[in-house]
């Protein structure tokens, strides 16, 4: 935890916050913290700062704060990604938080597997848990908006045109004639697909859409390597 993240309930007073349940046990298991303490802090969707511990008992920690400074600002890209299998994902979208990536489409294409739609990593609260701990490893605040596209076709013809309008258009293929550009200026919209990647039909959409097929090289890469190696390419910190 680089970060404690605050959410409003936690404020007893304008300065005042009390936590308990999983980071009260990080401050007082992992980091070891007692009064006195100093802590990165900041509010959910707000400013940051810091955190003094004002008192603590094994069941919650009370904190005075001070928040001043703005977040950093969020990366220019959208990523439409193809649903990866579950127990890749949640370290995916955690690593994904951490860039600063704050629009994240989820999409069903030809070779996902269907019963990973029915996955629990999906349900709101098992979502919103991965974008936080992301948060915390980035001391970022912004929540990312995570949208589930279960109809590939509809999506790329109906959708994805405005959400992608005045961005440079990616699409992540093993075997394409373009590398993948590096330290892009601007928005961008970057899709990539399962393992083993996209199929004929779906590429064919993607470009009608004005997305141009890139590679990172002549080594096929599982998705929770490719993903972050596209983004660290792609972003100019």
């Amino acid at each position: 935890m680089n970060l404690l993240l605050l959410a409003p309930e936690d404020f007893l007073t304008p300065d005042l916050v009390r936590i308990s349940s999983r980071r009260h046990r990080h401050l007082l298991e992992i980091l070891q913290a007692g009064p006195g303490q100093p802590l990165r802090a900041g509010l959910l969707n707000g400013k940051l700062g810091s955190a003094q511990i004002v008192a603590q008992t094994p069941e919650q920690t009370t904190l005075r704060v001070a928040l001043n400074d703005p977040p950093p600002p969020p990366a220019p890209l959208t990523l439409l990604l193809a649903l990866p299998r579950p127990k890749a994902f949640r370290r995916l979208l955690q690593g994904v938080t951490a860039f600063g990536i704050k629009r994240i489409i989820l999409l069903n294409t030809a070779r996902v597997d269907k019963s990973y739609w029915q996955s629990p990593f999906l349900a709101q609260d098992a979502l919103r848990e991965q974008l936080l701990l992301g948060l915390e490893q980035a001391r970022d605040t912004l929540l990312p908006e995570v949208l589930l596209c279960p109809r590939f076709r509809p999506f790329v013809e109906d959708k994805l045109p405005q959400l992608a309008a005045g961005s440079l258009r990616l699409l992540a293929h093993p075997g394409s004639a373009l590398p993948c550009p590096g330290a892009v200026a601007g928005a961008v919209t970057l899709a990539i697909g399962p393992e083993g990647g996209f199929v004929p039909f779906e590429v064919e959409l993607l470009s009608a859409q004005g997305f141009a097929a890139v590679h990172l090289g002549v080594r096929p890469l599982r998705v929770e390597t490719a993903v972050p190696a596209l983004l660290g390419r792609l972003l100019a910190f």
